[in-house]
C-alpha cells in the first residue's frame, strides 16, 4: 500500500514542478447541492476565500494548459465546512483536476465540487 501512494504522490509532485502549465488568476469550480440537486458554477479568484452554502472554499493555486496543448486546469483547494466543530472544519486540503476529477474529492454528505477550469 505505502508503494501505490508513493508511486501515486510522484507524478503530482513532478506536475507541480513542470514549467508547462500557466498560472491564473481564478478558478471556475462546479458544485452539486445534494439535497436540493442544485448545480452552481461559482468563480473563485485564487487567493481569496468564497462561500457557498456552508462551505468556505480558498484557491491557493490555478493552472492551466497552453493553449497549444491539450486542455486540462489544476487547482489547489483548502475547503472548510462553518457547521463542523471548531477545530476540524477543513474538510478538503489538495489538487483537484478537471480532466480527472475521480483522483482527488470532496468526500462531503451535502456537496460535490469539481474544478471546470482556471482563466
Amino acid at each position: 500500500m505505502r508503494l501505490l501512494a508513493l508511486a501515486l504522490a510522484l507524478p503530482v509532485a513532478a506536475w507541480a514542478q513542470s514549467q508547462d502549465w500557466l498560472p491564473k488568476q481564478q478558478a471556475e469550480l462546479q458544485l452539486l447541492d445534494k439535497v436540493t440537486a442544485r448545480v452552481s458554477v461559482l468563480r473563485a479568484p485564487v487567493g481569496q476565500a468564497t462561500q457557498f452554502g456552508t462551505l468556505t472554499i480558498r484557491v491557493a493555486a490555478c493552472n492551466a494548459r497552453p493553449p497549444d496543448e491539450v486542455p486540462d486546469a489544476a487547482a489547489f483547494l483548502e475547503v472548510s465546512d462553518s457547521r463542523r466543530a471548531a477545530g476540524f472544519q477543513e474538510v478538503f486540503r489538495g489538487w483537484m483536476f478537471a480532466n480527472a476529477p475521480g483522483v482527488s474529492m470532496l468526500e462531503h454528505p451535502v456537496y460535490d465540487l469539481r474544478v471546470l477550469d482556471c482563466k
